[in-house]
């Protein structure tokens, strides 16, 4: 259940010291072929880190052999010294690996404004390289680490039922981490994906801005975006199956909303994880704007921390949204808490002591604008003590 299942890939995670607890801070992935395919999305922040402004040129041929990722340092707003950092990085792997500097993805997360050790980390690399296994997907999840309380993994297998035997199987693993900073622009992230399916770089690069639109797009735990925000998708076409568009599109967003959810589970501080879905919307885009809208009221979430549905902070929130962007009838708009309707038509509902919080971390907030057909969910998390604890000693 790691980015090694799929084949003609070796991980590793070790741990160079980047970080002052002594946990594993350095992952090494690399892509045996026969292929060579990635594909990337970014964050869309205007401040970004040296390694996205790397990665970015790195994906754009559509070929990759490697990622080498750090924790303990975000390598963000560092100058000209911090992307030459990135770049030697990227120069070592390639020595020691035997490739090419620009077949080298590279990502970085921690904190924003200070430089790596640059040592510590060529030495992580060396120690990577030389740990590389079939079996290092786990320990290179756990290297990835900030705030996690646990690494993040997933795996979807295709074709091993008995009508497709005959076409082979093949998988799509992932690997994720982040634990706040989540929202929208793919959710604060490191992310990588394999899959040894044969594909092409304009499936993969469809596939994955598919798939992450719908799934970390859509997670959004804080309201605050990084620098760092990284999706890649390797593909090694190792198991000799070509598959579809349609087929990656569908196996890549599995792995990446199991992935979400995850990220979500492990949101910092949180006690419960919410899902707001927006119904009868004009448009998609109108109901993931409504969606949004709740998921990012801290009085909203502060409620649920306390066990309370309040549904007026749900009703106030939808109502910010312009009318161009959703339109809808103030008056016409339901709330529906854990199969409680306990608001209709924009009034009261029925009771709201009927809605139990406390009886599971899992909480589900439906909004009816009744207003189309379209619909969209976002999933978030409640605001609690330990979360503002965790942020204001996060650099200390």
């Amino acid at each position: 259940m790691s980015i090694t299942a799929p084949a003609g890939f070796r991980a590793a995670g070790v741990t160079a010291g980047l970080k002052a607890s002594g946990s594993p801070d350095v992952a090494l992935v690399v892509n045996d072929g026969p292929d060579h395919v990635v594909a990337g999305v970014f964050t869309s922040n205007r401040v970004v880190a040296a390694p996205v402004t790397w990665s970015r040129t790195v994906v754009g041929d559509g070929v990759a052999h490697a990622v080498v990722l750090n924790s303990g340092g975000a390598n963000a707003c560092t100058g000209p010294e911090g992307f030459a950092d990135t770049h030697r990085t990227a120069e070592h792997v390639a020595e020691v690996l035997g490739i090419s500097a620009g077949d080298v993805v590279v990502c970085s997360t921690g904190l924003i404004g200070e430089r790596l050790d640059l040592p510590a980390l060529l030495g992580g690399v060396d120690a990577a390289a030389a740990a590389l296994s079939a079996d290092g997907g786990p320990d290179a999840a756990r290297a990835i680490m900030t705030t996690d309380t646990r690494p993040k993994q997933a795996l979807v297998t295709r074709g091993a039922d008995r009508a497709a035997a005959a076409a082979g199987t093949w998988s799509v693993g992932g690997m994720a981490k982040g634990a706040g900073m989540l929202a929208p622009g793919l959710a604060t992230m490191l992310c990588v994906l394999t899959t040894d399916a044969a594909v092409d770089a304009g499936d993969a690069d469809a596939a994955l801005r598919t798939a992450t639109a719908v799934t970390f797009d859509r997670v959004d735990s804080d309201g605050c975006m990084s620098t760092n925000d990284t999706v890649v998708l390797l593909a090694s076409g190792a198991s000799g199956v070509t598959v579809s568009r349609e087929e990656l599109v569908e196996a890549v967003t599995a792995v990446c909303a199991d992935l979400a959810r995850q990220l979500v589970a492990d949101a910092e501080g949180a006690s419960h994880d919410i899902a707001v879905t927006v119904t009868g919307a004009t448009t998609e885009d109108a109901a993931v704007a409504v969606a949004r809208a709740v998921t990012r009221s801290n009085l909203f979430k502060a409620a649920v921390f306390g066990n309370d549905p309040n549904w007026g902070r749900v009703l106030s929130a939808v109502g910010t949204v312009p009318v161009e962007v959703a339109p809808f009838e103030a008056d016409a708009v339901d709330v529906t808490i854990n199969g409680v309707t306990v608001c209709r038509g924009g009034g009261v509902g029925e009771d709201r002591t009927l809605v139990d919080l406390a009886a599971a971390r899992e909480v589900s907030v439906v909004v009816d604008l009744h207003a189309g057909d379209a619909t969209a969910t976002v999933w978030t998390n409640d605001l609690t003590h330990d979360y503002v604890h965790e942020n204001s000693a996060y650099s200390t």
